[in-house]
């Protein structure tokens, strides 16, 4: 049986359990000629096959990130396909790997940025991780902090907290006050105590820094 086979859409299956669970065996396995079906097959005529593969790919992604990393060029070219699921779920495997691939995802920093600003929400949430993750190394900062600062600023209220947390990994006692000024003048924006209560503690966190 081939792992196509496996698919949520080949069994008839509907929701993504087999595809989870292929991932899960996949990932044991380190099943190299499996995730290279399914990268192929992201090309698949039928358009469910091809969500399935991508959903498959970043589900072993996120168990172990190195067995699809050198796909990333796979990945980024997903970022221009019409479909976009392919579309968002290629976002989600490039932030999975981001640091196994920082330098080849920074060489093309241009197209994921315009990729998240034309993006649906799921394609800016990875988006911002995958700045966040950029952020952390000093030789991308220039360019990379610029891009994360501009979607904290224009970001719904709702997705903030969420953002901001996905932030604190780059942030340092030497650009700390900049997300601090974020947090402090969009904080009345806020339409729920949840959403205050999350931003007071990466205040915290950020003062720790």
């Amino acid at each position: 049986m081939t792992v196509i086979n496996q698919l949520s859409s080949s069994l008839g299956h509907k929701g993504n359990d087999a595809n989870i669970y292929l991932a899960k065996e996949i990932a044991e396995t380190e099943n190299n000629d499996a995730i290279k079906e399914l990268v192929e097959n992201l090309k698949n005529k039928d358009k469910k096959i091809q969500a399935d593969c991508i959903k498959t790919l970043y589900e072993i992604a996120y168990i172990k990130p190195d067995l699809i990393a050198s796909y990333f060029s796979e990945f980024l070219g997903l970022l221009s396909n019409k479909n976009n699921r392919l579309v968002w779920g290629g976002m989600i495997a490039l932030m999975t790997i981001t640091d196994l691939k920082s330098k080849e995802l920074f060489v093309s920093l241009d197209l994921i940025s315009d990729t998240v600003n034309k993006g649906s929400t799921i394609t800016i949430d990875s988006g911002i991780e995958i700045y966040a993750k950029l952020n952390k190394y000093s030789e991308y900062q220039d360019k990379v902090e610029n891009l994360l600062i501009e979607q904290l600023w224009k970001c719904p209220i709702k997705q903030l907290p969420k953002y901001m947390e996905k932030s604190i990994i780059s942030i340092t006692k030497w650009n700390r006050e900049i997300y601090k000024k974020i947090i402090n003048e969009r904080k009345p924006e806020c339409e729920k105590d949840s959403q205050v209560k999350r931003l007071n503690k990466v205040l915290k966190q950020i003062d720790k820094k």
